[in-house]
C-alpha cells in the first residue's frame, strides 16, 4: 500500500508540474511576435484565451510569464541552502557554546520580522529586480532552514561513529559532509519541497505586489493582480495563470512527498 501510494502520488505530482513547468521553461521559445493589441478584457477575435486589462494576448503574456516565478524560486531556495548548510553544519559539530550562539543568534532578527512585511520594506528602499527579489526571498528562509539544518545535524553528530572518526583525525569536511551531511539528506530533501513551494508563494506574492518586478511585466503573478478587476468579464486572464501557480506549489509538494515514501519503503524493504 505505501508504495502504491506513493506512485499514485508521484503520477498526480507529475501531472500537476508538467504543464507549467514546460510553459514556463519552453513558452519563451515559441511566442513568436507581439501582435496589434485589441481591447481590453475580450474574447475571440484570434485570442484563444482573450485579452488581458490593456489589449494584450492572454496566451502569449502566459507563455512569457512563467520563467521569472520559477527560476526566480529555484534560485533562492538553492541560495538559502547554500547559506545555511555550512553554517549549520558547523554550528552542530562545534564544541564551543559560542561559536554556536555566534552563528546562529544573528538570524533570529530575520524570524521576528514577517516576511511579507520584509518585502515591503525592501521595496520601499530600492528596486530590487529578479536577481535582488531571488536574494531577498533567499534570506526570508534562511533561518528556519537553517533551524533545520542544525537540529539534525546536532543529532548525527552526537552518534559515536562522529567521535570515533574525531579521534581517529578525520577532517572536518569528512565528518560534516561525508557523515552528518548524508545522514541529514532525508530531512533536507523533505524541507526542500517544502522550502520550494514557500519561495514559489513568495516570490508570487511580491510580484502581486509589484516588488521586483515592473506592474506591466510578463509575469503569472502579475497577471492575476493586474486583471482581477476584469475577473467576471474576462476570467481566463486570472483564472489561467492563477491555476498555473497552483499546479505548481502542490506538484511540487506531491512529488517531494513521493520521492521520500518510495526512500522509506525501500529503506523498510519489501512490503
Amino acid at each position: 500500500m505505501p508504495a502504491r501510494r506513493s506512485r499514485g502520488q508521484a503520477v498526480l505530482g507529475g501531472a500537476l508540474i508538467a504543464v507549467p513547468l514546460l510553459l514556463a521553461l519552453l513558452g519563451p521559445w515559441f511566442v513568436g511576435e507581439p501582435g496589434p493589441r485589441g481591447v481590453s478584457f475580450t474574447l475571440g477575435d484570434g485570442h484563444w484565451l482573450g485579452t488581458d486589462f490593456i489589449g494584450r494576448d492572454v496566451w502569449r503574456q502566459v507563455l512569457l510569464g512563467g520563467r521569472s516565478v520559477v527560476v526566480t524560486a529555484l534560485v533562492a531556495t538553492a541560495l538559502a541552502y547554500v547559506i545555511a548548510l555550512p553554517i549549520g553544519l558547523a554550528a552542530a559539530l562545534t564544541h564551543r557554546p559560542w561559536v554556536e550562539e555566534g552563528l546562529m543568534r544573528p538570524w533570529d532578527v530575520l524570524l521576528a520580522i514577517p516576511s511579507l512585511l520584509l518585502l515591503l520594506i525592501v521595496a520601499t528602499l530600492f528596486s530590487p529586480g529578479p536577481a535582488g527579489l531571488a536574494l531577498i526571498v533567499a534570506l526570508i528562509n534562511v533561518p528556519d532552514a537553517l533551524r533545520i539544518v542544525r537540529a539534525c545535524a546536532a543529532d548525527a553528530a552526537s552518534r559515536p561513529a562522529v567521535e570515533a572518526m574525531r579521534m581517529q583525525g578525520e577532517s572536518w569536511w569528512r565528518m560534516a559532509v561525508g557523515y552528518v551531511g548524508r545522514s541529514i539528506t532525508r530531512v533536507l530533501t523533505a524541507d526542500a519541497g517544502v522550502r520550494l513551494t514557500g519561495a514559489l508563494y513568495l516570490v508570487a506574492t511580491a510580484a502581486f505586489l509589484g516588488v521586483g518586478i515592473t506592474p506591466d511585466a510578463a509575469d503569472w503573478a502579475v497577471m492575476v493582480d493586474r486583471n482581477r478587476t476584469g475577473l467576471f468579464i474576462q476570467p481566463w486572464a486570472v483564472v489561467v495563470p492563477a491555476l498555473l501557480i497552483v499546479a505548481l506549489t502542490t506538484g511540487t509538494n506531491l512529488l517531494f512527498d513521493a520521492a521520500l515514501a518510495r526512500r522509506a519503503v525501500r529503506k523498510g524493504g519489501p512490503r
